[in-house]
């Protein structure tokens, strides 16, 4: 299984954590497809931590809460796949899952069929309680090559929180995805660190296995499992425009059934979209420099080239990028046609190089540049 674009979907544990049952899952596959999510490309249903009994069966295998899943995990999965969504589910590497439940160490194989036989297409695998003296690497491989070898195409996400070099070592495991920070809050000091963590763990990154900087926190508004003061819609914009941009699977986290015009706006915004899930998956490049003001780059499949500014400081603040700061001299006579794709403005035709403009705190602009030559 080649996976090619970040993927996009939704994740119960933000808002819900362990409050999560059979009605909100199949009210959630309604809402995706009902307000135009999955049309935009959010195709995934994940449930998180805390779905299962404490212990397994008779026969090793782990059971669905009956309390919360009541008519069994295949039933659920079956109702998310009749909406044309696709089904994912979370276990753990460590003795424990994160909340203390059964985890998939030392289960990996009977757990990957259990999950193919549930019709299961994503599998979150996390890293709390990591049994001593095994190397982190050696608990990945064995869960992806269990699940390699399941039968059913089933994209493996490495929740290791970038802990212990995963970067060097997490594409030798199967992943398809890895959580390259620690977990999100729903304020901007939490994405802002999140941010500056990417810096140096860019060239990990692109298509087959993508950094993942943990689910999206957009639309929460200080409400839900990890809500630590809530954001406005100016900073959830700039959060939802960086993750796209650096290419992270955008997975939601809000409660989608009561979410805001303004919130669908954010999340379903095809321009901004489009940056995430470019085919050719490059990583971008940083133009400008700088703790609170950076400029970056990124080429895309087309050739067009998509300049970013983010203003992760406390001032309003302009930026100026020349063209030859992206490698087009002067000399050669190209111009670069400059569309500000939240605005859905065309600025211009530029011979240079363009000014931002005075970005608010917490803001950003993002703009595609076309080549035009003669």
């Amino acid at each position: 299984m080649v996976v090619k674009t970040p993927p996009m979907g939704w994740n119960s544990w933000n808002t819900f954590g362990p409050n999560i049952n059979e009605a909100l899952i199949r009210e959630t596959a309604d809402t995706m497809v009902d307000s135009g999510l999955a049309a935009a490309g959010y195709n995934y249903l994940v449930i998180d931590d805390c779905w299962s009994e404490k212990v397994r069966d008779g026969q090793g295998r782990l059971v669905a809460s009956a309390e919360k899943f009541p008519n069994g995990m295949k039933a659920v999965s079956d109702y998310v796949h009749s909406k044309g969504l696709k089904f994912g589910m979370y276990s753990c590497a460590g003795i424990f899952t994160c909340a203390r439940y059964p985890s998939s160490y030392g289960y990996e194989f009977i757990d990957a069929e259990t999950f193919a036989s549930w019709g299961v297409d994503f599998l979150k695998y996390d890293y709390c309680n990591k049994p001593a003296g095994i190397p982190g690497h050696l608990l990945y491989k064995r869960m992806g090559t269990a699940l390699a070898n399941c039968g059913r195409d089933i994209l493996f996400s490495a929740c290791s929180w970038g802990a212990d070099e995963t970067h060097k070592w997490i594409k030798s495991t199967g992943a398809h995805m890895w959580r390259s920070t620690g977990d999100i809050t729903d304020n901007w000091e939490s994405i802002k660190n999140l941010t500056n963590r990417q810096i140096e763990l860019q060239p990990y990154n692109g298509n087959g296995c993508f950094n993942d900087m943990d689910m999206l926190v957009v639309g929460m508004h200080g409400k839900g499992n990890v809500a630590l003061g809530g954001c406005t819609d100016e900073e959830y914009r700039t959060h939802f425009t960086i993750w796209a941009f650096f290419n992270s699977p955008l997975m939601i986290g809000c409660d989608i059934r009561s979410m805001s015009d303004e919130t669908k706006d954010i999340l379903m915004d095809k321009d901004i979209i489009a940056v995430n899930q470019d085919p050719a998956g490059r990583q971008p490049y940083q133009v400008l420099a700088h703790p609170d003001y950076p400029v970056w780059a990124k080429q895309m499949d087309n050739g067009d080239i998509v300049l970013a500014y983010f203003n992760l400081g406390e001032h309003n603040f302009n930026q100026f990028v020349t063209w030859a700061d992206i490698g087009i001299e002067r000399s050669s006579g190209v111009k670069l046609e400059v569309t500000d794709l939240w605005s859905k403005q065309t600025l211009g035709t530029f011979d240079t190089g363009i000014e931002f403009g005075a970005v608010v705190p917490h803001g950003c602009r993002i703009l595609r540049c076309r080549v035009v030559r003669g």
